[in-house]
């Protein structure tokens, strides 16, 4: 299981690390998945930053709880999201059939996450 565990902290480090970058960099990508009653710009630069700090604190013995726990909580505030995003004509990430895929995606990254909270 320790095996397993450490697997998923790289993989989650450096996913989460890697989608924060991408919020800084590439802003524009993730508008549409924004509702257009908030403020865009301002939601996405604070959800890249909140996802490269949970992806940061999975590197780290003192914060993976934390972390996890946070990550778990992210993953949990984007389900409607997605959901809302599958039922758009025009999903944002694409094909209707990726969009749907998301769904049940979203709750296997967060039964990992709660692996990694109970193993650490």
């Amino acid at each position: 299981m320790q095996t397993t565990v450490l697997f998923l902290r790289i993989l989650f480090g450096i996913l989460f690390c890697f989608a924060g970058i991408m919020h800084i960099i590439r802003p524009n990508f993730f508008k549409n998945f924004i509702p257009d009653f908030l403020p865009k710009l301002t939601i996405n630069y604070v959800f890249g930053l909140l996802e490269f700090l949970l992806g940061l604190g999975v590197f780290f013995d003192t914060t993976i709880k934390n972390a996890a726990i946070g990550i778990f909580i992210l993953l949990l505030i984007f389900l409607p999201i997605h959901i809302w995003d599958a039922t758009k004509v025009r999903p944002a990430i694409g094909s209707k059939k990726i969009a749907f895929i998301r769904i049940p995606l979203q709750f296997v990254l967060m039964y990992c996450t709660y692996i990694i909270y109970l193993n650490s």
